[in-house]
């Protein structure tokens, strides 16, 4: 077996004395890194950080240059409006970005030294996203359309009502209701700053592009000629809609005005179409199997010439995103995940070898190539996002930004260490133990099972800024992190087997880990707890009903609880169908309702704090309050944190403070 291998972070900063501990408070000092872009010639980059003010109870985000040689980053925006999707004019004399400061988002352009900022566009309701095209003559955009009437619209007569009249589904999705519109991707005529006449892609059409809630700009791209548009659309609407991933990738020709679907063949999820440089070919991620949103994300080339798509990735295990080509077009950069990480891999086009370009503890977020030069941003469990610059030879990392080199250096880091557990069923599993700041292994520290939502979503080396590890471990806790089954990294037979089987190997998984782990010498098996979000929170009321005696403290966020009226009440049914097996009034009743929580809360005897949003449309917060009420009906000491203005996270800074005080409040009761 692997060595166990103890990762300590090392804040290498001369003099530094650690005053406190990891906090809330702290944490939201921590500027948040996103969106980073190389300057065509890879002399550059350009991209954002948010800052949070708490007492305010909002962020702002600028946006920053900084040399790929590294220096002090120069903020390039500095308004009370919030700046995004900056990127580069294909000549790197210029940089547009999105900013409200007319009203509604729009395109603005700047030098690269922040001056002379203009307003490009004037679009009503403003604008989502966008690119250049390569040859600058035009920009494609993302932007809502309203093609649905209001009740009000349909009876003039009553202007006061309000209401929701509808014959289909996907009225509400993810975290809003339907607002009788409708994403669109737009083409306009573009030359030095001076814009034409939109022209809308799908106009009249009643679908989505990009796919909603969560596509943005990397679900549509433009050739090198800027005659070809690239863009993700589910072309089905309602009932149809929500049992299915079928998206398709349409290639519309600017000249001709027609549009062909290139994927048609396909009926899983085909997304983020890149082009390549000399204009020939096409890369994206697809997924073959209907209604499984996380099958393996295969790494697809369409040729233009031959008509045709081929698969590089099918002796290649693992999932393939984040595509950035070559200058050339010989080369492909991808992230993929190994072992609950992210790094980067590099594929020859000509020889289809895969190459991983990155090791170590750490997960890559996204990654940017140009003129030879290639960046990345990268983060771990103690360390938030910063931007590295790497050698695609020898894989050396050089870090270029220090964002928050001086809030992390005012507290004492916790510590990583990787385990390898074997599972009831002989496997071996890869588990995360986090230890607290000033760990003393002759001391006796309660312990939390981290159960992981998704299902399918890895417990890799993420920085979260809810589910934050360095907060647990630096109030005592030693935190237990398995990649249990269902989680992906580890082959798509490990990923897969979940499915239809939620209370089965991946349960007996989370009791392997921490029956392993606990017993060693410093931690107290009489203070165990088990947390979780999502899947998580579902594995928590599961675990409470069947844990044996285990622990003596469960948080659930966001869980489910009754697959029944879930199920009735999600609005994503794809997922439904395929995890679950189906509806509950199948004949015969799929297998997986046996491993509903509420079959189980007879058996309930601990503590249980409950925290659902109320905005929560993936699980409706009906679940939370159905769980709470089962506690405390049989007198089980319970707690229920409802937010009336979240969603399935939470978000807003002075929201997300109070989550993580009674959080660690109702631990310290029960576990302390």
């Amino acid at each position: 077996m692997k060595k166990y291998i103890l990762l300590f972070l090392l804040l290498v900063i001369s003099g530094t004395t650690y005053s406190q501990r990891f906090s809330p408070e702290i944490m939201w000092k921590l500027g948040r890194i996103s969106e980073a872009v190389l300057s065509p010639d890879g002399k550059q980059i350009v991209f954002g950080t948010a800052f949070y003010n708490l007492e305010k109870n909002k962020g702002n985000r600028d946006i920053f240059i900084i040399s790929v040689d590294g220096g002090t980053p120069v903020r390039i925006t500095d308004s009370q409006f919030s700046e995004y999707n900056a990127i580069w004019r294909p000549d790197g004399k210029i940089i547009g970005y999105l900013s409200p400061e007319s009203g509604d988002m729009q395109i603005w352009e700047m030098n690269p030294d922040g001056s002379g900022k203009t307003q490009i566009t004037k679009i009503p309701g403003g604008i989502n996203g966008f690119k250049y095209s390569p040859d600058m003559k035009s920009i494609v955009y993302m932007a809502d359309v309203k093609l649905d009437k209001t009740v009000n619209e349909m009876y003039p007569d009553l202007p006061l009502a309000n209401a929701i009249v509808t014959d289909d589904m996907m009225y509400r999705h993810w975290d809003s209701w339907h607002d009788f519109a409708y994403s669109h991707v737009f083409y306009l005529t573009y030359n030095d700053g001076k814009t034409g006449t939109p022209v809308d892609l799908l106009e009249g059409e009643r679908f989505d592009a990009p796919d909603q809630p969560g596509g943005g700009v990397e679900q549509f791209n433009i050739s090198s000629d800027g005659n070809k548009i690239a863009y993700v659309c589910k072309k089905l609407i309602g009932r149809e809609y929500t049992k299915s991933t079928n998206t398709d990738i349409y290639i519309y020709d600017v000249e001709s005005k027609t549009t062909v679907n290139i994927t048609e063949g396909n009926p899983g999820y085909d997304l983020d179409p890149v082009f390549s440089p000399d204009g020939t070919k096409l890369a994206y991620q697809s997924m073959k199997t209907a209604g499984f949103e996380s099958d393996k994300k295969r790494l697809m080339v369409y040729d233009f010439s031959g008509g045709n798509s081929k698969e590089y990735s099918e002796n290649f295990d693992q999932s393939s995103t984040n595509f950035s080509w070559s200058k050339d077009s010989k080369n492909l950069y991808f992230i993929s995940g190994i072992n609950a990480t992210y790094q980067i891999y590099a594929l020859g086009i000509e020889t289809g070898a895969i190459k991983q370009i990155t090791t170590g503890r750490h997960d890559y977020n996204d990654i940017s190539f140009e003129n030879g030069v290639l960046i990345g941003t990268k983060v771990s469990m103690i360390m938030p996002a910063e931007i590295y610059k790497i050698d695609e030879n020898s894989g050396q990392e050089t870090q270029l930004t220090y964002v928050n080199k001086d809030v992390l250096s005012t507290f004492k880091s916790a510590s990583v260490e990787e385990r390898w557990v074997k599972t009831t069923d002989g496997k071996q599993m890869l588990v995360w133990v986090i230890y607290p700041p000033d760990f003393d292994a002759n001391k006796k520290y309660p312990a939390l099972l981290y159960c992981q939502g998704g299902p399918q979503s890895a417990v890799s080396q993420f920085f979260s800024y809810r589910w934050n590890f360095q907060m647990m471990a630096a109030n005592d806790y030693i935190i237990v992190a398995p990649n249990r089954r269902g989680l992906p990294t580890f082959g798509q037979e490990w990923n897969d087997q979940i499915s239809k089987d939620y209370g089965g190997q991946n349960m007996n998984d989370y009791f392997s880990a921490i029956d392993s782990i606990s017993n060693l010498s410093f931690i107290d098996k009489d203070r165990l707890g088990a947390i979780g979000a999502s899947y998580g929170g579902f594995s928590v009321y599961w675990l409470a009903g069947n844990h044996n005696k285990r622990f003596k403290a469960f948080i659930a966020h966001c869980g489910m609880f009754n697959f029944e009226s879930w199920y009735g009440s999600t609005e994503e049914m794809w997922f439904a169908n395929y995890d679950l097996g189906g509806a509950y009034w199948e004949k015969p009743v799929p297998k997986s309702y046996d491993f509903s929580p509420h079959n189980f809360v007879g058996n309930w005897d601990t503590p249980i704090l409950v925290i659902h949003g109320m905005n929560d449309f993936r699980i409706p917060y009906t679940e939370g309050m159905q769980a709470f009420h089962a506690a405390q009906i049989q007198g089980i000491p319970s707690r229920f944190m409802l937010f009336p203005d979240e969603t399935h996270f939470v978000s807003k800074p002075q929201n997300a403070v109070l989550w993580q005080r009674e959080f660690f409040r109702f631990l310290d009761e029960y576990l302390k």
